[in-house]
C-alpha cells in the first residue's frame, strides 16, 4: 500500500505514523505542498495522511484548494482518509462544512474523551497535545470521536474512510521537542497555561501511539 502525507510545516511531521507504515511495510512518502506546491495523485495514493500546519483552510492559497480537490478524489474512490489538525479541517471543508474560530485556544497537553466505539482499541481517555485555535464542524454524515470540555468536536470518524483529529497523537520524543522550541510563542493565549518546558518534559503517554495505530488499522 502507498501512503502519501502531506506535511505542511517543517517542524510537524508524521511522527508514529511513519513507524507504523514501516511495521506493515507500506510504501511511505511525504510531500510539502506548502514550500514545493507538489502533491500525490489520486491514483498513487492508496492511504492519505494530512498533516496540522499554522494555515487555515480559510486562507486563499492555490495548494491548500489543490489539496481539497484532492481530497474530493480520493473520498469519491473510498481512498481512506486521517486529517490531523489543520489536515482534519481540510477534510471538512472538502465536504462544504465551516471551518471557524475555536471558543478558547488550545496549545499544550490536555484530555479528551472517546464518544463512539466505531473504532476498537481506543481507551475512554487520553492525554493529547492541542496545537490549535481553530475548529471544524462534525460533517452530518459523520459522528463525534472525541471531545473535551473545552471543544466538542476534537474528532471525527467519517464511516471506514475518513478519521479526523484535531489534536494530535503522532508525535514522539524527539518531534514533541521539534514543535516546542520552533513554536514556543504560540503558546501565548492557551487555555491550558502551560509552559514550553512543562510541555517538553511531560512523558508522552504510551497509550497515544497505540491509539494511533488502533486508527491507522481501522482505516487500513
Amino acid at each position: 500500500m502507498i501512503v502519501n502525507v502531506l506535511q505542511h510545516t517543517p517542524n510537524e511531521g508524521p511522527g508514529s505514523i511513519q513507524k507504523w507504515a514501516h511495521l506493515h511495510h507500506h510504501e511511505f512518502y511525504v510531500y510539502h505542498p506548502y514550500q514545493f506546491g507538489i502533491l500525490p495523485t489520486a491514483e498513487e495514493t492508496d492511504f492519505l495522511v494530512i498533516l496540522g500546519g499554522p494555515m487555515s483552510p480559510n486562507d486563499d492559497l492555490p495548494w491548500i484548494k489543490q489539496e481539497r480537490q484532492l481530497i474530493k478524489k480520493l473520498l469519491a474512490k473510498n481512498v481512506p482518509i486521517l486529517g490531523i489538525c489543520y489536515g482534519a479541517q481540510q477534510i471538512v471543508k472538502t465536504l462544504g462544512y465551516q471551518v471557524k474560530k475555536a471558543p478558547v485556544k488550545e496549545v499544550g497537553w490536555g484530555p479528551v474523551t472517546v464518544q463512539t466505539d466505531m473504532i476498537k482499541g481506543l481507551p475512554h481517555e487520553l492525554t493529547v497535545l492541542h496545537w490549535h485555535e481553530e475548529m471544524f464542524e462534525i460533517p452530518q454524515e459523520a459522528k463525534i470521536l472525541f471531545s473535551n470540555d473545552n471543544l466538542q468536536n476534537q474528532g471525527f470518524v467519517l464511516g471506514k474512510q475518513a478519521v479526523g483529529l484535531q489534536f494530535h497523537l503522532e508525535p514522539e520524543e524527539d518531534n514533541l521537542k521539534e514543535i516546542v522550541v520552533n513554536d514556543a510563542q504560540y503558546l501565548s493565549g492557551s487555555v491550558f497555561q502551560q509552559t514550553a518546558e512543562q510541555i517538553i518534559s511531560a512523558p508522552i503517554p504510551p497509550a497515544n501511539e497505540a491509539a494511533m495505530f488502533s486508527i491507522l488499522d481501522y482505516l487500513a
